[in-house]
């Protein structure tokens, strides 16, 4: 079953597979967002020779496969990261991540991405009967990273989201939702218009060094490039296993509703997009064609589109009972690179080779400060913050990293359950 994503772009024919010898000054290995962001930030800062090889086609993986969320913040959860920094570094990488938000808007609106992008922020509606999570998360956000989370009252949520699953909210105003997978097309099509040579279809087979740079092998070509820049995510394998080893590629789900019409308003009465409070939470948003694009789980293996719409309809039907009756007309998966630590990887190793991976969960607006902080520093503007080096390349252990990462998800789900019954618990 086609993505919902796919089905609604038109792709352009214009991007090659490489061919023969050729140079650049910069090789982005992977288009997805954060090569095409970076190779976008280079061609704005004047850098010329800019080469993206995609293996696939442009925004095959995570970045033209996720729900669509555009917000601050990172897979790490901000007292996590908070503990890990400190206050001074710690507001520092996440107002990275909001200056993000604030590049992408600007973007859109520069280069005219038609890529049905929704400003109405986002909910972070409380599974739990518990008041006290929430007013712990505004407090935190406040006082450590100066953002204001607006509080939703149960009875206003309960008039915009038709559920007696939430208790409570909160709103993150400074956030939106948008077609992913248009945004990804629209940062090639830019890049490209300002000279950045994009080759599809060009997996990269082998990397090695030679003098002062590398050469970069594909089947039909090779390119001598001075910088490489790794940034395949959850599907690169065999090309630089520094990189490689110490990311875990992880399936998601989404799937996307029927139409609703003017049903969607018995379910869903904001356009605003939602997640929850739990740690296997569920994630969703309204479309502009009254759709419902629906998102959760996470699981080591990928899973047919069959199976994704069956497990994530009875998600959806936890929540809107009301929609039982609707039909799925789109379930796909896809792979998200996760770093142990859940921060994404950003900076160069010791034989020259940058690279930035590691966004799964949080990924859009990480990914694209990551094109930013590394275009900066290849560009000789500023080095990479010194505060990504206490995130670095930590081996993930493959196939144990991966078993390891299914039971801490399986664990969490059952953790999340006993919470919601001790929540739902009368007092005697």
């Amino acid at each position: 079953m086609q993505s919902f994503y796919e089905a609604t772009v038109t792709r352009p024919s214009t991007y090659a597979p490489l061919a023969g010898q050729r140079s650049a000054h910069v090789c982005l290995i992977g288009g997805g967002l954060a090569g095409l962001s970076t190779a976008l930030g280079l061609a704005e800062r004047g850098v010329d020779e800019v080469v993206v090889l995609e293996a696939q086609q442009v925004g095959f993986g995570a970045s033209g496969r996720n729900g669509g969320f555009v917000f601050g913040g990172y897979s790490l959860d901000c007292a996590d990261l908070l503990k890990t920094l400190g206050p001074a570094h710690a507001r520092e990488l996440y107002t990275l991540t909001t200056d993000a938000v604030d590049l992408m808007r600007q973007r859109i609106a520069r280069y005219r991405i038609d890529c049905d992008a929704t400003d109405a922020g986002v909910i972070l509606a409380n599974w739990f009967d518990e008041p006290a999570r929430l007013d712990a998360q505004r407090r935190l956000m406040r006082e450590s990273f100066g953002v204001e989370w607006e509080p939703v009252p149960a009875a206003q949520l309960a008039s915009q989201l038709k559920t007696r699953r939430y208790h409570g909210g909160l709103f993150e105003r400074n956030a939106f939702h948008f077609h992913p997978l248009k945004y990804v097309l629209g940062v090639a099509d830019a890049a490209a218009r300002a000279g950045v040579t994009i080759d599809e279809h060009s997996p990269v087979v082998r990397l090695q060094r030679a003098g002062a740079g590398f050469v970069v092998h594909t089947p039909q070509g090779a390119l001598d490039a001075r910088h490489v820049v790794m940034a395949g995510g959850g599907y690169a394998r065999n090309v630089y296993a520094r990189v490689e080893r110490a990311v875990l590629p992880i399936a998601t789900y989404v799937m996307a509703t029927e139409p609703l019409g003017t049903r969607l308003h018995d379910a869903i009465d904001t356009r605003a997009a939602v997640y929850d409070t739990r740690f296997a939470f569920d994630y969703y948003r309204p479309l502009p064609d009254t759709r419902i694009l629906w998102g959760g789980r996470i699981s080591v293996r990928e899973r047919s589109p069959d199976t994704i719409a069956r497990l994530l309809r009875r998600d959806l039907l936890k929540v809107y009972p009301q929609l039982r009756d609707v039909r799925i007309e789109y379930a796909w998966g896809g792979l998200m690179s996760y770093a142990r630590h859940k921060m994404p990887q950003i900076g160069r190793s010791a034989d020259g080779v940058w690279y930035a991976v590691g966004f799964g969960g949080h990924g859009m607006a990480p990914t694209t400060m990551s094109g930013e902080l590394l275009a900066a520093a290849i560009a000789g503007e500023r080095p990479v913050p010194d505060a990504f080096a206490r995130f670095g390349l930590t081996p993930a252990f493959g196939a144990l990293g991966l078993a390891a990462a299914q039971l801490t998800y399986t664990t969490m789900q059952t953790r999340d359950a006993l919470a919601a019954r001790r929540a739902a618990r009368p007092v005697v």
